[in-house]
Order: structure tokens, then sequence, then C-alpha cells
């Protein structure tokens, strides 16, 4: 079982926040194990893949 990384926890727990902050549901977290990534739908409509080292790709585009 493959773990994530300390900065896909920071960012993972910011994304958070902000979510709960725009009283957005989280519908689905996944850690892939082959890309290693984690993988978020919010409000059924929002993809959020948090990379190895933390990065946010959010529609597209990497923050």
């Amino acid at each position: 079982m493959i773990q994530p990384t300390l900065a896909q926890l920071k960012s993972f727990y910011r994304v958070c926040v902000q979510t709960s902050t725009l009283l957005k549901d989280i519908n689905m977290v996944r850690l892939d194990e082959r890309t290693r990534c984690i993988y978020m739908i919010v409000d059924e409509r929002i993809d959020i893949e948090i990379d190895v080292d933390g990065g946010l790709t959010y529609d597209g585009i990497k923050f």
C-alpha cells in the first residue's frame, strides 16, 4: 500500500479547507497507485489532481 507524500498531504489539506470555506462537497478522493497522484472530485464537477510534489492541476491548468 502506497502512502501520500508530505507535499501531497499539505496540498490536500489546503484544498479541503478551501473547499469547506466555499461550502462545497468533496465527493471522491483517490490515491492512484499507478501514477501516485491524488485525485479529487469536488461538488460533482470540479476535478483536482495533486501530483507527488504537491502541485495542483485544476481544469487542465497546473498551479
